[in-house]
């Protein structure tokens, strides 16, 4: 069992607004659009003339404008959908609360609650996931939600769903935390690296694997994605401070919303 799927970690960390598209195919579109637009309009309001052939010259001489267009709309539509989101919880905060077998580290009554959904696999889940652990480790005060949420598995590959389950069984053993960072700074997840990883900390998973398919693991599984569909998540990795969305997975501006959060 194995998969082919290697991701390459990027340096730094996601866009936000990476999952709106290409920005250079969109900028084409818009430019066709505002196009079509002035050639449409322009006559009803003017009574004809060249206003086509002068959009397409100003847009020539200008194209940083189609950025900042394809700009404003992104931003536009992250915020959408960060407060879909921030919505999505805060009519039904259980979402957030974590199950008694998750991965959840900081005290209980904590004033500030960080979560993280995230999957092994997600190149941009490996950039964050230092800035995530040094962010626990210097609050101890906040109670930090290791949420296993794995998403990129496609047909015939299992390696996301077996890394998420080997590291619930690890928190079962009281391992979790350096299984978890071994796993994202292992930069080709297979599942011969996720064994490795196991038998280096120190978890036993069985002679047949069968603590893989123990049910409270599926459970916590069958949880996040449930908790997830219903909140319409649909990026990882997705941060949330005290049940509030994050649109940026930058370490450093969940460590601000965390310090104004307290």
């Amino acid at each position: 069992m194995t998969d082919d799927a290697k991701p390459e970690a990027p340096a730094t960390p996601r866009d936000p607004f990476a999952r709106f598209g290409d920005p250079r195919a969109t900028a084409v579109a818009l430019a066709v659009a505002v196009l079509a637009l002035g050639v449409a309009v322009w006559p009803q309001v003017s009574g004809g003339g060249d206003f086509g052939a002068r959009v397409r010259a100003y847009l020539l001489a200008n194209p940083d404008v189609l950025d900042e267009v394809v700009r404003a709309r992104d931003v536009k539509a992250n915020a959408d959908r960060v407060n879909q989101l921030t919505e999505a919880v805060q009519a039904n905060p259980t979402l957030l609360q974590p199950g008694p077998n998750e991965p959840a580290f900081g005290p209980a009554d904590a004033k500030v609650t960080v979560v993280e959904y995230f999957d092994y696999r997600c190149p941009y889940c490996k950039v964050a996931a230092p800035g995530y652990v040094a962010l626990m480790q210097a609050n101890p005060d906040v109670r930090f939600v290791f949420r296993e949420w794995p998403i990129l598995d496609r047909e015939g590959e299992i390696t996301s769903q077996y890394a998420a389950r080997a590291a619930l069984v690890a928190h079962a053993q009281g391992k979790y935390l350096p299984v978890h960072q071994a796993l994202m700074a292992e930069r080709s997840l297979t599942i011969e690296a996720v064994d490795r990883i196991l038998a280096e900390n120190g978890v036993t998973i069985g002679a047949n694997r069968e603590a893989l398919q123990a049910a409270p693991v599926a459970q916590v599984l069958a949880d996040v994605q449930i908790g997830a569909s219903q909140m319409g998540l649909d990026a990882t990795p997705t941060f949330f401070v005290n049940g509030r969305a994050m649109a940026s997975n930058d370490p450093e501006a969940l460590g601000r919303a965390i310090q104004a959060a307290k």
